[in-house]
């Protein structure tokens, strides 16, 4: 502010003072203006929210979009400045043929790759979580396993519970090929009755996770990063 024939004026914002567009982009992606940058030969990959698959959610919901991912997992792999994955899990669950389609891409790259459940991985986020190389889940963090269900209008005839069952196989053998879990202990939790609000299913919490074999290890962010160091050094 500078006075200027006896009035009061405001000087003119300095590009100092206003946020370059790098900035304003960042700011509007993750809700603050700077964030720290630095040059690592790890990626880091969110799945949040409701895995979204061929049909568009609603607005208000938080959603992961498989056709963003999948194409950040090809050029993740063919990135040579790209040695390993960190991929992190707070997800709900949502379209079982988009996660199963995550899930395979994540077990078949060729680079080291780690997951990390943070607060929940629901549903289809099993699959995806076991198809890292080396998987983590928090302390407080929880997996449901249930039956695959459908939503909406359902035609009731046997060529429908075919589908749904062949279906339910492909996630039965993707989760215990990828996992120490055998398929008669997956099938178990599965079915489980008594512990979710639809009477079938099972909630696994941390610690249980690691002891039906279905998660490698208890841990959190620097164990998850020192685990994919070590991978990435070719150490297992």
């Amino acid at each position: 502010m500078r006075l200027d024939q006896g009035n009061l004026t405001e000087d003119p914002p300095s590009e100092k003072d206003s946020p370059t567009p790098a900035n304003v982009e960042t700011m509007q992606e993750f809700g603050q203006l700077r964030l720290p940058s630095t040059e690592s030969n790890l990626h880091v990959m969110t799945i949040v929210g409701q895995i979204e698959g061929h049909m568009i959610l609603p607005p208000q919901n938080k959603t992961t979009k498989y056709e963003h991912i999948i194409p950040q997992l090809v050029a993740i792999e063919q990135n040579p400045k790209i040695e390993g994955l960190l991929v992190i899990l707070n997800t709900v669950g949502g379209d079982v043929e988009a996660g199963l389609a995550i899930a395979e891409m994540l077990a078949t790259m060729s680079k080291p790759t780690v997951s990390l459940v943070l607060g929940g991985g629901h549903s289809i986020g099993v699959p995806i979580a076991v198809g890292a190389r080396y998987s983590f889940i928090a302390e407080t963090a929880t997996m449901t396993i249930h039956p695959i269900r459908l939503t909406g209008l359902v035609i009731g005839v046997p060529q429908t519970f075919e589908y749904l069952d062949k279906m339910q196989e492909r996630v039965v053998r993707f989760v215990v090929n990828n996992s120490g879990i055998s398929t008669e202990r997956f099938r178990e939790l599965m079915f489980r009755t008594g512990e979710l609000a639809r009477d079938i299913g099972t909630v696994v919490i941390g610690k249980e996770a690691v002891q039906a074999r279905l998660i490698n290890e208890v841990g959190g962010l620097a164990q998850a990063l020192a685990k994919l160091r070590q991978l990435c050094r070719g150490g297992e």
